[in-house]
Order: structure tokens, then sequence, then C-alpha cells
């Protein structure tokens, strides 16, 4: 049986990146996904790319490093990521002090300019002006989640790396080392794995008596087929809930709870791409059960409302309810390197935010690993919370 270098789980835009970059660092790589057609985080983003975003020297560095990346990653890649460059329209609620949502973003390295609500609506013509008081508006990366994490693959598997489909049920372990991964009809050997499996990450390094720190959210959205309506802006509300919802959740006992600790949020946004289809959301949700059952019709239905009171025309459009787990850790930093007290097992998750620095830590893991020293990737352990 072969031994590879490196095991990567999961084939979304984490594992399909950094198994991209592992594989130019000459190491023999397998990439394991449970999907043939994977339905994840990554299928289900709005693709944003908020290089705008840093708030330290670090994420402002690598916010700088990964638009820089994205820019390239279609040539170098050989495949269309759809990037493109647009405006973000951070939406401000009737009842919200227009002054204090804009000093909130005074920290971020280049931070959204206010808009009235007659500005908003000429920047966004869908726009509902009862409903807000004004927005904030910033240049905004955008890519199609999907087809990058499918271009990296492609590239991965050109540049000599193996490929199965196959769900891992087990991490093997000899004591304190992890030796590679069982899935339901094969074995596979390791001197390394990796964990790149987005909400299923902290399950299934549990199941193999190890823990991280990694959390997840139940995410819901809408997606239409292609329409005639055309939206010219990403929409989001300038008062993310979400954020604060995964603050509030990151402490072990309440992922011992059963059943859902805290009420799930509804952050109203929507994103059309260039096909014409959209993606309306999203409701977050904390269940520790990854495969708790939602009530889809429920869900649907506040969607469309808090949508329809936003962007009036986008309530009623056809489309079909989808959910997914999204990652994320208490400092909204991920978690990248080895697990600490266990030898061949590293993570590689909890991107929730920002999607733009995956492509650059991606190549600073695959590279530090090969033996070159990263200063960056050590403030990023998972030890470090």
């Amino acid at each position: 049986m072969k031994t590879y270098d490196w095991i990567v789980i999961g084939s979304g835009i984490t594992g399909a990146a950094l198994s991209y970059e592992l594989v130019k660092q000459g190491f023999s790589v397998l990439l394991l996904e449970k999907e043939a057609t994977p339905h994840n985080a990554t299928y289900y983003s709005y693709g944003g790319l908020a290089y705008w975003s840093g708030t330290t020297d670090l994420t402002k560095q690598l916010c700088d490093e990964g638009i820089a990346r994205h820019r390239l990653l279609s040539q170098e890649l050989k495949a269309d990521t759809e990037f493109r460059e647009l405006d973000l329209l951070l939406t401000i609620d009737r009842d919200e002090n227009l002054e204090v949502i804009a000093a909130s973003y005074a920290k971020f390295a280049n931070p959204p300019q206010l808009l009235s609500v007659e500005e908003a609506c000429e920047l966004e013509p869908l726009l509902n002006k009862d409903a807000i008081a004004g927005a904030l508006t910033v240049k905004h990366g955008h890519i199609h989640a999907a087809k990058l994490a499918e271009a990296y693959i492609q590239a991965f598997l050109r540049t000599g790396g193996t490929m199965y489909v196959g769900q891992v049920w087990e991490l093997l372990r000899e004591g304190q080392r992890v030796t590679g991964v069982k899935t339901k009809t094969n074995t596979y050997q390791s001197a390394n794995t990796v964990v790149c499996a987005g909400g299923f990450s902290r399950a299934l390094l549990k199941s193999a008596g190890i823990s991280v720190p990694v959390y997840f959210t139940h995410a819901e959205i809408i997606a239409t087929p292609p329409v005639d309506i055309e939206l010219r802006t990403l929409v989001m509300p300038a008062d993310l809930q979400r954020f604060r919802l995964e603050a509030e959740s990151t402490t072990d006992n309440m992922w011992d709870v059963m059943g859902e600790p805290l009420p799930p949020i509804l952050d109203a946004g929507a994103i059309q791409f260039r096909d014409r289809h959209l993606y309306l959301g999203q409701i977050s949700r904390i269940i520790a059960e990854p495969f708790a059952p939602i009530d889809a019709m429920s869900s649907e239905a506040a969607l469309r409302d808090s949508i329809g009171k936003i962007l009036p025309k986008l309530k009623n459009l056809p489309g079909t309810w989808h959910h997914c787990l999204v990652a994320f850790s208490s400092d909204h930093l991920p978690l990248i390197g080895a697990i600490s007290n266990f030898e061949g097992i590293h993570i590689f998750s909890g991107f929730s935010n920002p999607l733009v620095i995956i492509p650059p830590l991606a190549q600073r893991f695959a590279h530090s690993v090969a033996g070159q020293h990263d200063e960056i990737i050590l403030q990023l352990s998972p030890q470090r919370t």
C-alpha cells in the first residue's frame, strides 16, 4: 500500500487550495472528498473577497496578499474563477444609528463610505428606500468559489496529485500518532494528515479523541436559477449578527448541549453571479449535531420575508432552500498547523471570514511544512487559543 506524504481531507476551497500548494512543493498528496459533487460551504458561498477589511498588521498583510493572489489565479490555474470587483452595499436599517454603524467600520484598512438613502438606491435600484436609513459602500472582490475550488483541483491533478471520492470514517492512530485514514471501502496511509473538512472538522477530530477549538454554524440560503432581474451590487447588512452569534457560542460546554442553545440569526443579503443566478440568505444556527434536522419550509419563509423588506423584487423569485456547515474559531482567525500532543495530524480550517486570505495561507502552510520558517503560520497555530 502506498504511503502518501500528505492526506488532505475535504475538497472545498480550503482543501483544494492546500492540496495544490502541497503538491507544488513536491509532496505526494492524496485529496479525499466524501461527495462526487460537493454541496458544502464553498458551493453555497457568496464568494465575497473582503480585501478592505484588515484591522491588524496580520490581517492587513493577508488581505493584501490575498487579493494579489486572486487577481492572478485564473491565469495560474488555467481556469476562469470569475474574479471581479464590484460595489459592496452594507445596508443600515431605519431603526439603527447611521453614525454609530459607520464608526464601527473606522477600524478597517479601507473604511466603507457612508451613503444617504438616495445615494444607496442610485447604486442599487432594487433597494427598498423605505426600509433603510442609509448604507455603507466599498469596492469588494468577488469570485465563484466553487469554480475556484474546481480550478485548484484540476491544477492539483495536472501537477501529479491524486484524488478519491470517499467519506473519511476514521482517523487511524498508533498511540499519539495519526498514520492515515479509513473510508468505507479503503484504508490510506500517510506521514501527515490535514483536516480541511470545514464544519465537519470538529466532529471528525473528536471521533479520534482529538480536541481542537474549531466550531461551526448551520447556514441556510436560497439559490435561484438564472433570472432576468439585475442586482448590481453585493448586498449585506452593515450590522452583521453572525459574528456576535459566533462570539457567544465559543464555549465548549455549549457544544455539549442538546438542541439549539442560542436563537438563530438572520442576516439578509443577496449576490448575483455572472450567469445571473442569485444566492439569498442567510440564516445561521448553532447546533452541535452536524446532521440535525432543520425545518426548511419555515426557514425559507423567514428568508424570503427578510429579503423582501430590503429587496422586494427578489422575495418571490423561484429558488430552492439549501443548508451547509460553516466553520469558525473563537477569534475570527483560522486554525492552521500541527495539533499539539499528537503527531502527523494538522488542521486548516475555521475560515468563516474572510475568504480572501485562503490562497496566501495555503501557500504559506505548504512552504512552512517544506521547511521554510513562517511567522504568520505560527501565529495561527491551533494552540494559540
